[in-house]
């Protein structure tokens, strides 16, 4: 029973620390909240909306924020296509994978 409680023990305490580290890093969306909420950046939404369009109908995956820019991830004919978007003014950057 002591070699358990010691196991038991250990990895109860090995959760505990490295709980923190986990909370610590921001996640995209909570960063991009940020900017949004100081002027930095336009909601998300308001990005997808204006790149869309131009997509000419392939599927959309997902985006990730920087700080500064969006990259919009879509996905046509077995092929990954990813835009790169300003988060401030919702300008298209740029394409790869076309």
């Amino acid at each position: 029973m002591s070699l358990f409680r010691s196991l038991l023990a250990a990895a109860v305490a090995a959760g505990l620390f490295a709980s923190p580290a986990l909370a610590d890093r921001p996640r995209d969306q909570d960063r991009a909240f940020q900017a949004f909420r100081q002027g930095r950046s336009m909601p998300l939404p308001m990005i997808e909306r204006r790149v869309m369009p131009h997509m000419g109908g392939a599927d959309y995956l997902g985006p990730e924020f920087n700080g500064q820019t969006y990259r919009l991830k879509f996905m046509r004919d077995g092929r990954v296509i990813w835009v790169d978007v300003d988060a401030a003014t919702g300008r298209i950057l740029g394409r790869s994978g076309d």
